[in-house]
């Protein structure tokens, strides 16, 4: 099986949040079952000068996206068995941010176009193109509309993963024709028509043979108008060619065994060393350092849809508790006044960092005690999963990943490896906080909960043969 795996932003060249570290971490897990990979990604400005001199310059081509005709470099880098090109265009990619630019759909549209007139240059076509997000959904649409006539490209399958069903590559009707390059037959006809302008992830959906998502439970949320953002129709219609594969993690990076991140080294066979973390991270922070009050963490981006607003009905009633509270994360000026004004009512109590550190988050991670996640929408997560890791139990609400990586701690058999509750509800999230600090109590159980988690197989093994089957359902 030849593999083309492409995405917008690949760890360890660029990242900014979970996509990067899937597409960082499933080509290796996929190249070590077997499967023949490369990966194709935009070179970026932010992409380090010690990747950029392990590049190989392949060869320079044009690319044609509607009346623009644009060059664009293609550069290689062999690492761990698996080829990576990168995509060099400075007018599109050399800009100090991945996204956020007025010409972002432009930008993507240029990207989709160039791996396809990539193929030929490099000589190279394969059986499967994994496309992931809006950034690459023009790929599966182009095959079908642009490419299908052209033998070399005919044969060629396509899956589709939707990360996040809110981020859809909407734009107004004229970018299809003056951008992208596509007729507006397709508007008229409705492959691409979304409200008044057009939809790109809807016609990756229509377009693509397979579709999947980052957990089987949101393949069923987003079936729903509750969580699809408007597509859910269109993915009832295309729902016999939907599954859900739950994300792993990088178990190398997140590793607490060996981390040099943390304060001192531990693993579920010498456990000792999170006593220590705690007591580091306590230090830090200006905390009390209380080795038998729980650490409450909450590492995320600081948006709605990450259930801040339960938290904001109920702090003080958490905090009320014997609990300290750790907050790493930054996004809406509400949440971080929210969190600051915390910070100042329980000096000793919590403590706030309106920024992201990769140090301090693992430093988190390894000394915390419970990572709270009461998120309002959930596609997968990574964080409960890289919690539980580091003996740290995750307290969740059940949606999307968050239902399918967490099960919480039934006291009738002992079963379970963490805190749920169901209903997007600030007191029964409560509820769910005082009965995790109650079984904190009893240090015996909370050994074999945290236990249970950091043994447990998260890696990207099972995630990858479950992709591989996907890849042999597209290919039959």
């Amino acid at each position: 099986m030849n593999l083309l795996f492409v995405a917008s932003e690949v760890a360890p060249f660029c990242k900014t949040g979970g996509l990067g570290d899937v597409a960082g971490a499933l080509p290796q897990a996929l190249a070590a079952s077997g499967v023949q990979v490369s990966v194709v990604l935009p070179l970026y400005e932010s992409i380090p000068e010690a990747w950029r001199e392990k590049m190989e310059f392949v060869r320079q081509m044009n690319v044609t996206l509607a009346w623009r005709n644009q060059s664009c470099g293609i550069f290689s880098l062999e690492k761990d068995g698996i080829t990576y090109y990168f995509l060099e265009n400075s007018y599109y990619f050399r800009r100090r941010e991945l996204y956020g630019h007025y010409d972002d759909g432009e930008r993507f549209a240029f990207f989709s176009k160039a791996v396809l007139d990539m193929l030929p240059a490099i000589g190279s076509y394969p059986d499967l193109i994994h496309c992931n997000d809006w950034q690459t959904a023009l790929i599966p649409i182009y095959l079908r509309l642009m490419y299908a006539a052209d033998a070399r490209y005919a044969r060629i399958k396509t899956v589709f993963t939707i990360h996040n069903i809110q981020y859809q590559g909407s734009f107004p009707r004229g970018f299809l024709t003056d951008v992208a390059g596509l007729d507006d037959v397709w508007f008229r006809d409705g492959l691409l028509a979304f409200d008044d302008g057009i939809n790109l992830v809807k016609g990756a959906i229509c377009c693509a043979d397979l579709l999947t998502t980052v957990s089987p439970s949101y393949a069923g949320e987003i079936l729903t108008p509750y969580y699809a953002h408007g597509l859910d129709a269109i993915l009832r219609d295309n729902r016999d060619k939907l599954s859900g594969v739950v994300n792993g993690i990088d178990t190398d990076a997140y590793n607490p065994a060996t981390d040099s991140h943390i304060a001192e080294n531990f693993s579920p066979a010498a456990p000792a060393g999170k006593a220590a973390c705690k007591q580091s991270l306590q230090h830090l922070l200006g905390l009390r350092e209380e080795p038998d009050t729980p650490i409450i963490a909450i590492i995320t981006r600081l948006a709605e849809h990450k259930g801040l607003d339960l938290i904001d009905a109920v702090l003080d009633d958490i905090m009320a508790e014997n609990v300290q509270l750790v907050v790493l994360g930054r996004g809406e000026w509400r949440y971080e006044q929210l969190f600051d004004q915390a910070r100042r009512r329980y000096p000793g109590r919590v403590s706030v960092n309106i920024l992201f550190s990769e140090d301090l988050a693992h430093q988190i991670y390894a000394g915390a005690d419970i990572l709270l996640m009461p998120s309002k929408s959930e596609p997968c997560g990574l964080a409960q999963m890289i919690a539980m890791r580091y003996g740290t139990l995750p307290l969740v609400r059940e949606t999307g990943g968050l239902k399918d990586t967490v099960q919480a701690y039934n006291p009738a058999d002992g079963s379970g490896n963490g805190f749920s509750f169901a209903n997007f509800n600030a007191h029964d999230m409560l509820y769910t906080v005082r009965h995790a600090v109650e079984c904190y109590a009893d240090q015996e159980l909370w050994h074999t909960l945290t236990m249970r988690g950091m043994s447990a197989d998260l890696s990207w093994n099972r995630s990858a043969a479950d992709y591989i089957s996907v890849y042999e359902k597209t290919l039959a």
